[in-house]
């Protein structure tokens, strides 16, 4: 069966079964590998996208709940990686092995849509849940914080 939607921009038709992860529609059926695997189970962040500007686990999303929807991954967040997130990310120097950044920077955008100038509690209540296992959290916080500053 065939799901519609639009992802990073682009509309598009999918034909997968409708509890198919939307992770796995993201990198295999649509070869966008931005959006990582990491626990499966919606625990750890390294999978999260927008779905209608709403961070959620794409490991825990079926296909089927995206009909119609509009999709973001870290590839659409900006066009030119010149979001204020990624530039806070990168002049911060946050990634350690990286793996579970495009997770982190996800989250941390649909925090700032939300709340443009957020405490360092509000931050770290938002992040919670977004593991790393290298350990960075401070440097993401110190990015957040960048970011709600130059955005």
């Amino acid at each position: 069966m065939a799901v519609a939607f639009t992802i990073n921009g682009k509309s598009v038709d999918v034909d997968a079964q409708g509890q198919t992860p939307l992770l796995w529609v993201v990198r295999e059926h649509l070869k966008m590998t931005g959006t990582k695997f990491g626990c499966g189970a919606g625990l750890c962040g390294s999978c999260t996208v927008h779905v209608d500007g709403r961070a959620v686990r794409s490991c825990q999303t079926q296909l089927s709940d995206v009909a119609g929807k509009k999709v973001t991954t870290i590839e659409g967040l900006s066009e030119k990686g010149d979001h204020p997130l990624q530039k806070a990310w990168l002049v911060e120097q946050v990634p350690q092995c990286g793996y579970c950044q495009s997770g982190q920077i996800m989250q941390a955008a649909d925090l700032l849509s939300k709340t443009k100038n957020p405490t360092r509690q509000q931050i770290v209540e938002a992040m919670d849940g977004n593991i790393c296992r290298c350990g960075t959290y401070p440097r993401v916080v110190r990015a957040i914080e960048r970011a709600a500053k130059e955005g």
